[in-house]
């Protein structure tokens, strides 16, 4: 049975088995089904979460509670470790992922509800632990932005990563919160080859996009790092030295990397993805990754699932150790403060 090509716009190509679901269909080429999945629309659907606020208990992960107004990311990264979130959904880590969104458009209310109760103790809250909270429904419906003043009125720390240079048009709001020590933003930076970019990541924003985003945060007063995110061996390992000068250049002030992840069901879509774009090196990656996750295409043990083990994951390390020393990331560190928290009322609404 022939699948799909790539889909252009897209990173995944068809839809792998969902592992909770008994039952799955696979589609003939000339079934209408396929004739839709090569142009599939992305749909929207309604979010009716009870809380923004999750607790994360994970030891090599550094922040306990996250925050996300959206579940699914259109984005499409072919290798993005969030994809098995959709099968709790009842939906597929594949294409429904990144066309399937669900949005909690009560999001900033819940924040307020959450920040305003007797319980919390004011900490961290991360934004984009697991999908990008500036993906592009964002431009237009606003829920990060509303969930960022809400953060700024409660001076509650906060941390935001992403791949979209939309995360500038909150600045605003980010120097509210830096008046008080209560924000740092990283951009994550995979590639700067633009080709390898729109191949790898098609909806995110390109590299120079982002380097240019960097540039404007740091001008802004704002905390801003990179994150060389996934490394993927064998295909950008490479360019970790030209994306640490580059990102230095542009005015971040910290660094970090996290080797390729492939949890799960996203095994398929990154191994079809290689195979459709990149089959000359498919073997070599694979091999590369395997000798980084001790002979699996993935390592799910707390520790060494974000660093690797074995001579490929030490190189990584070693040159980002050697270029983190070069541009000076390894002598900046930041700490967030929450000795500004405060509950407030809406009298005292500040947005």
């Amino acid at each position: 049975m022939l699948k799909p090509g790539p889909i252009k716009g897209r990173g995944a190509s068809h839809n792998p088995h969902n592992k909770f679901e008994k039952l799955s269909y696979e589609l003939e080429l000339d079934d209408d089904l396929l004739k839709d999945q090569t142009k599939p629309k992305t749909e929207f659907f309604h979010d009716t979460s009870k809380s923004i606020v999750a607790e994360n208990n994970s030891p090599d992960i550094g922040f306990r509670f996250s925050a996300n107004p959206y579940r699914g990311c259109e984005h499409g990264c072919a290798y993005c470790y969030a994809r098995p979130s959709h099968e709790y959904l009842g939906y597929s880590a594949g294409i429904d992922f990144e066309t399937k969104i669900f949005v909690k458009e009560k999001a900033p209310e819940l924040l307020r509800q959450k920040l305003s109760s007797r319980g919390w103790k004011c900490e961290l809250i991360m934004m984009s632990g697991i999908t990008d909270c500036y993906q592009p429904i964002e431009r237009k419906l606003q829920l990060t932005r509303g969930c960022l003043q809400v953060l700024a009125e409660f001076r509650n720390p906060v941390s935001l990563i992403t791949k979209n240079a939309l995360i500038t048009r909150d600045i605003d709001v980010f120097q509210e919160l830096a008046k008080y020590d209560c924000v740092s933003t990283c951009l994550s930076v995979t590639t700067l080859n633009e080709e390898l970019g729109r191949k790898l990541e098609p909806r995110t924003s390109a590299p120079r996009a982002r380097l240019k985003a960097i540039e404007e945060l740091a001008k802004a007063g704002i905390p801003v790092a990179v994150n060389v995110a996934p490394v993927i061996p064998g295909l950008t390992d490479h360019e970790m030295p030209a994306i640490l000068k580059a990102a230095h250049e542009a005015g971040a002030s910290s660094a970090g990397f996290t080797p390729l992840r492939l949890p799960s069901t996203v095994q398929p879509v990154f191994v079809e993805w290689l195979e459709q774009h990149f089959p000359e090196r498919k073997e070599k990656v694979l091999s590369h990754i395997r000798s980084l996750r001790g002979g699996l295409l993935n390592d799910a043990n707390f520790g060494s699932r974000m660093r690797g083990q074995g001579p490929i994951a030490e190189n990584i390390q070693q040159m980002f150790k050697i270029y983190s020393k070069r541009f000076g990331f390894d002598k900046r560190t930041w700490s967030l403060s929450t000795e500004h928290f405060r509950r407030v009322t809406d009298q005292l609404s500040l947005f």
